[in-house]
């Protein structure tokens, strides 16, 4: 991460909990990540990650907990607030392993993201999730809402995009298919 950092590269920092850890390696994962944001300063978020146990491999040779209760991973992101909140400006909350519902939670308990809506997330479900096909535009509009949040879109540094911009952004960047296959074959050996 330094070089990353000292080169003016932003990073995510993550941690996956409810295998096998201990909480004296979530501590130390937390402190050399806060050592780390204090040093360099590259990381945009915090992205606490539960672990989904029930198509895991080393969940289905016994070699893990079956993940983190539901109390333990709304603690994770709470403590994480609350642990990075002079440091590390956004904590994640990943619907895709949480589902509608946790995410809900999570939104009261300290996240200010919820990460990208997603289409056809497949690394979650493969480890046997329930969630993680899409994200509704729609109903995070309306729990954003009903929790009195206001929902922003952004970009990868944090900065607002707006609707308009959002727009301008994807009609400049629009790249016809020839063009994209032409640029794959004249880069083949």
């Amino acid at each position: 991460m330094d070089a990353a950092h000292s080169c003016g590269l932003n990073s995510t920092a993550t941690i996956m909990f409810g295998h096998v850890e201990t909480y004296d390696h979530i501590a130390e994962h937390l402190i050399n990540i806060k050592n780390q944001q204090i040093k360099s300063g590259g990381f945009t978020e915090f992205v606490p990650l539960p672990f989904v146990a029930h198509e895991a491999p080393m969940s289905l040779r016994g070699q893990s907990r079956s993940g983190p209760t539901f109390r333990e991973a709304i603690l994770m992101h709470s403590i994480s607030r609350i642990f990075f909140q002079d440091h590390i400006p956004n904590i994640q909350g990943s619907w895709v392993k949480m589902g509608y519902e946790g995410l809900r939670k999570l939104l009261s308990s300290g996240i200010n993201d919820v990460g990208g809506i997603l289409m056809d997330e497949t690394i979650t479900r493969s480890a046997g999730a329930n969630h993680g096909q899409e994200l509704d535009l729609g109903k995070i509009q309306l729990l954003t809402e009903e929790l009195n949040l206001k929902l922003v879109r952004r970009n990868t540094n944090y900065e607002t995009i707006s609707s308009s911009t959002r727009s301008n952004l994807i009609n400049q960047n629009e790249i016809p298919m020839k063009s994209i296959n032409d640029f794959h074959n004249e880069a083949r050996i």
